[in-house]
């Protein structure tokens, strides 16, 4: 058997025929209804309800139409309500940008203030290694803006780092924090003399580490390191850090600790380059593996003091440290 189509007629197509038919009717009704009275009445019966029936469906069709002018209203609103708050999201990105970069000139301004006997020359950093930290970085000052090697770097609270390599318009800088970085520190409250030295893996807790400090210094708990007087490259009195967890070290001439940095060194953007050398009487070194290779034939300084067992008969300034 085959099966009978099933035929659909559009709601618009019977839409129209309905009216068809009503305006036949009242084309009827108008020439017909004196000739033929009982036409009115037929008319009337017929036509009423599909008339009412076509205002019902004309109303559900402007209803219709209304609702999507509203609609479209609507999302037209919305755009443009959004684009209000992503233009009200990128002021507020660029008023906290701008907040951000007011208190990092306002530290530095307080750090020049801090040093104001040590004139200095702003830079930014602009390259950096893929460590976390801000171990090694370029910064966007170099020969032509008067940065030579040697030059110390300051930011944040205290002590960044020193110049190892400079170009025409830029320097790299080599931290405290570097595994590379030995510094001759001495205690702000006691004058006794430390070395302070750099930790990639230490620094992950937050901090760095000192040695070599005399078993009879008095110090205490947060005391804070700052650059010795007998350091060769480092001016004096410049902030490194405040130390934690003292201890006396195994050959009980020494104590040992840890140094948390006064500079954050995660989030470094601007630094203040000091242009003033230390003036040691000697022919400035240009790298800290060159520094090395000088030292005429010395042992490590601090594998030397371990096996001397006399701690306090170092010789910072030494030209063959291993400080920067």
């Amino acid at each position: 058997m085959k099966r009978k189509q099933h035929i659909e007629i559009p709601p618009k197509i019977i839409l129209l025929i309905l009216s068809g038919i009503c305006i036949v009717f009242m084309i009827i009704t108008m020439v017909f209804s004196k000739s033929v009275p009982f036409l009115n009445q037929i008319c009337g019966i017929v036509l009423v309800p599909m008339e009412r029936g076509i205002d019902s469906v004309g109303d559900w069709v402007n209803d219709r139409f209304e609702d999507i002018k509203e609609s479209k209203r609507l999302r037209q609103n919305n755009k443009e309500l959004q684009e209000k708050v992503d233009e009200l999201r990128q002021q507020v990105r660029s008023l906290e940008s701008d907040q951000s970069e007011l208190d990092t000139l306002r530290e530095l301004y307080k750090l020049d203030q801090k040093y104001e006997s040590y004139s200095k020359v702003g830079a930014r950093i602009i390259a950096t290694d893929n460590s976390n930290w801000y171990n090694t970085f370029t910064i966007d000052k170099g020969s032509k803006d008067g940065i030579t090697v040697d030059m110390n770097v300051i930011a944040g609270d205290g002590l960044v780092g020193i110049v190892y390599s400079v170009g025409n318009h830029y320097a790299k800088v080599r931290s405290i924090i570097d595994d590379t970085s030995f510094v001759s520190a001495m205690f702000s409250t006691s004058a006794d003399n430390c070395i302070v030295n750099g930790d990639l893996k230490s620094i992950e807790d937050g901090f760095i580490t000192v040695d070599h400090i005399n078993k009879d210094a008095k110090i205490n708990e947060g005391d804070e390191l700052v650059t010795s007087n007998v350091s060769s490259k480092f001016l004096p009195g410049i902030t490194i850090g405040y130390i934690s967890d003292i201890e006396l070290d195994s050959n009980s001439l020494t104590k040992s600790g840890k140094v948390t940095p006064a500079v954050d060194f995660k989030h470094l953007e601007e630094v203040l380059v000091i242009t003033k050398l230390k003036e040691t009487g000697e022919e400035p070194e240009l790298t800290a593996p060159k520094a090395q290779d000088d030292a005429s034939g010395d042992a490590d300084r601090k594998n030397q003091d371990d096996a001397s067992g006399e701690a306090g008969d170092r010789k910072r300034n030494d030209a063959g440290t291993k400080e920067e």
